[in-house]
């Protein structure tokens, strides 16, 4: 991965976190993180 394929990630990112923030109020990473830490759980369920 190249620096301006990781920087242009980063900002993309960025701006979808600060839209969700802006019309959704943050609903959208709240899910994410939420389903992130459920299969973390399944994860280690299964080690």
């Amino acid at each position: 991965m190249t620096n301006q394929i990781a920087v242009f990630l980063f900002l993309f990112l960025l701006a979808l976190l600060g839209i969700d923030l802006v019309f959704n109020d943050s609903a959208m990473s709240l899910l994410f993180a939420k389903k992130f830490t459920e299969l973390i759980e399944w994860v280690a369920f299964w080690r």
